[in-house]
């Protein structure tokens, strides 16, 4: 199972930018709703869980941790993919 780090995590820091400058908007504004402040949190929460999920795969040399870590990492990406699809 290859990961192309490089480009995957170019892709999902664009998503990452565009979910934040959204939800910094409607913070300084004052108009987010219940829903948008719980899908906030739970993109903050995905975020460090992706960091700290990096951060184990950069120094990884077992195979089958790093095949463990690869598939978090897909899965929280396509949560985040999912969730952006979705706002």
């Amino acid at each position: 199972m290859g990961w192309d780090g490089d480009a995957l995590a170019g892709q999902m820091e664009e998503v990452f930018e565009r979910q934040q400058a959204v939800a910094d908007a409607r913070a300084l504004r004052g108009t987010s709703t219940l829903e948008e402040r719980m899908r906030s949190s739970q993109f903050e929460s995905l975020r460090v869980s992706r960091s700290r999920i990096m951060t184990q795969l950069d120094g990884a040399t077992n195979p089958a941790h790093r095949t463990m870590l690869e598939r978090a990492l897909k899965s929280i990406n396509d949560q985040m993919a999912a969730d952006e699809k979705n706002s």
